[in-house]
């Protein structure tokens, strides 16, 4: 009786399990089928970031527009809780002999109509402007981000009813809400950051939700949940990270809403009641002198409300871009100050392309 034929040199086949086990711990470590769908050549492992760009420090430090913002909120920083430990002066004495002085003679952009220094009290209102809107950003991002995830995780009858609940939030407009709570009660800077809080984490819940419904999908989540992770696991350790690119995005554009809504609400006079001081009752304080010549109340706390707003904005925009492969490929002559134009937004980069697009 005839043996059978011995196989070929080489390693013994795995077992149809420890195959899975070693696929389950490949895709543990973040990495996903190539693109192509075949294996890559020369033994290489896929690593799965080659289709989607996303948000690295090295990506940021390189932007210029991100990096412009970044500087500019680094110096607004310095500026309201540094240099007052410097530039001191007495903002809660009533001296109307000062009221109204021109910048010079010991105040370098003046003094109002209390005879309040005006680059003093510019500080110290940029102190309660940005706390607030670093607390509205970060309560918001952590309550929009949990409660998304938790909603996209879980799906079903569940996410339907979790989703209505926020779509009745968006439906109520937050700065007239406002508007009403103010006109009945003395608000707070607490007040104000509980409310915007609660007002304006639906927008990052609809957005994680999105990005949790994408990656519960992929190969890594299934893996993971394979190899018995909970759901607690699946949320905190393989979703939640994966959408840190969108809470750096939301968070930027939180913080400056949450300072143009306190400042609008005191430009109104419905903002807390004196001695509070921020860049938006300055403006109104002002806006009654300019017409009498007195300029240096309006223009800088106007300047640096607008600087500040736009610098946060610029942030989140660029971080969106960088997200969204967007990482500045077009010539350096086209690029002025971060901005492109529009004629080169669409430019495919590819000569004959465009000739044979012509065509």
């Amino acid at each position: 009786m005839r043996a059978p034929e011995a196989s070929p040199a080489g390693p013994a086949d795995p077992t149809p399990g420890a195959e899975q086990d070693l696929d389950a711990a490949h895709y543990l470590h973040g990495a996903s089928e190539p693109a192509g769908g075949g294996a890559l050549d020369g033994g290489e492992l896929p690593t799965g970031r080659g289709e989607r760009s996303g948000l690295t420090l090295r990506s940021f430090w390189h932007n210029k527009r991100a990096m412009s913002g970044v500087w500019i909120v680094m110096i607004m920083l310095i500026f309201c809780f540094i240099a007052p430990l410097i530039y001191r002066m007495n903002l809660t004495t009533v001296n109307l002999n000062l009221a109204n002085d021109p910048p010079g003679g010991g105040h370098i952009l003046g003094t109002d109509e209390y005879g309040t220094d005006v680059l003093a009290r510019l500080m110290v209102g940029g102190q309660s402007s940005l706390e607030l809107g670093f607390s509205v950003a970060i309560a918001s991002t952590v309550i929009g981000a949990i409660y998304g995830a938790i909603s996209g995780m879980i799906g079903g009858i569940v996410d339907a009813i979790l989703m209505r609940i926020v779509d009745t939030i968006l439906a109520v407009p937050t700065f007239i809400l406002l508007l009403i709570v103010a006109s009945m009660y003395s608000l707070n800077l607490i007040t104000i950051i509980i409310i915007l809080s609660l007002l304006s984490w639906p927008g990052v819940c609809r957005l994680v939700r999105a990005e949790v419904l994408s990656l519960r999908t992929r190969e890594f989540v299934h893996a993971a949940r394979s190899m018995g992770a909970k759901r607690r696991r699946l949320l905190f350790v393989h979703l939640m990270p994966n959408t840190f690119n969108v809470f750096i995005v939301t968070a930027s554009f939180a913080v400056a809403d949450a300072v143009y809504a306190l400042s609008a609400l005191s430009f109104l006079g419905l903002g807390p009641p004196p001695p509070f001081a921020d860049w938006g009752t300055m403006l109104t304080n002002g806006v009654d002198n300019l017409f009498n010549g007195y300029w240096w109340q309006v223009y800088p706390p106007l300047f640096v409300l607008v600087v500040t707003v736009l610098a946060f904005r610029q942030i989140g925009d660029a971080c969106n871009d960088l997200i969204g492969g967007q990482r500045g490929a077009a010539p350096r002559r086209r690029r002025r100050f971060g901005l492109l134009p529009m004629s080169t937004k669409y430019d495919s980069g590819d000569p004959l392309a465009d000739d044979v697009s012509m065509a």
